[in-house]
């Protein structure tokens, strides 16, 4: 899902790759000393910015070659696809920069992306011979806890809140923007207590559900509140991909339940075959 959803923004879409390229307290000296170019003539060429749009469009096959791979990949194949879903994970990574970049380098926006740029790297150690039940666990809640505090923050208003939050939920509730804000605040306070009671034995379960509930609501209210009936399709074709790659905020607090929950059936049944209490 992430995957296919960045590919479908870097085919048919924009991505922030232009906050590096067209950033001349950078990129200046190396343009004009290594180069040779006025920055002037660089920056306001048509090839500049078909070479850009080219690039993101080479990163959008990517991504759709990483997406593919995740879901045909098996220990029978796993060599050479591994390899697109390395370099596809590394690319989310150097996204998520650009994006905190556009951010004024926020640190909340960077880490707000924790599951979308770890899961990936997530998916290939679970084939490592290597694999160890309580570290799997353990790093994707510490992704959810990431993700989840990072999104607060913005709610809550330590950093401005995101006039697209306000609109969203004035969009979906029909309210005035100060409830809408009042809304947020108490969903950043909610996240607060979220990235804590994931590590407590006997809240995490509360804590996981709110997430999976939560984390499937935020990504839907992308579609739901720029959803128009005059053009519908045109709606879905703009959100949607936004609505994919977020849907795993959801999904991966899901998969830490279900994960435990097998686990502890597993423990039962050794348990069991050892001649030890089920309990």
């Amino acid at each position: 899902m992430i995957f296919i959803g960045r590919a479908w923004q870097h085919l048919f879409w924009d991505a922030p790759y232009r906050s590096f390229f067209w950033d001349e307290s950078l990129l200046q000296p190396i343009i004009e000393g290594v180069f040779n170019t006025p920055w002037q003539e660089y920056a306001t060429s048509p090839r500049t910015d078909t070479y850009i749009q080219n690039g993101i469009r080479i990163n959008g096959i990517l991504y759709l070659l990483a997406g593919l791979s995740a879901l045909m990949i098996h220990k029978n194949n796993l060599k050479w696809l591994r390899v697109p879903l390395f370099l596809g994970a590394c690319s989310l990574v150097l996204l998520t920069v650009l994006l905190t970049k556009e951010k004024f380098y926020h640190t909340a926006q960077f880490f707000e992306h924790s599951i979308q740029f770890g899961l990936p790297f997530i998916f290939l150690y679970s084939y490592s011979k290597k694999l160890q039940y309580e570290r799997l666990v353990l790093i994707l809640k510490v992704l959810i806890a990431f993700t989840f505090f990072s999104h607060g923050l913005y709610a809550f208003g330590f950093y401005p809140v995101p006039g697209k939050f306000v609109d969203m939920v004035i969009q979906i509730f029909g309210v005035s923007e100060s409830v809408a804000i009042q809304f947020l605040y108490l969903a950043g306070i909610l996240d607060f207590i979220l990235a804590v009671l994931i590590f407590i034995p006997r809240t995490q379960i509360y804590a996981l559900w709110y997430a999976v509930i939560w984390g499937l609501l935020t990504a839907l209210a992308r579609i739901v509140a720029n959803f128009y009936w005059d053009f519908p399709l045109q709606s879905i074709h703009q959100n949607l991909y936004e609505v994919l790659y977020r849907l795993p905020h959801g999904f991966t607090p899901l998969l830490v339940i279900l994960m435990n929950k097998e686990y502890r059936q597993y423990q039962k049944k050794k348990a069991v075959h050892n001649g030890q209490p089920s309990s």
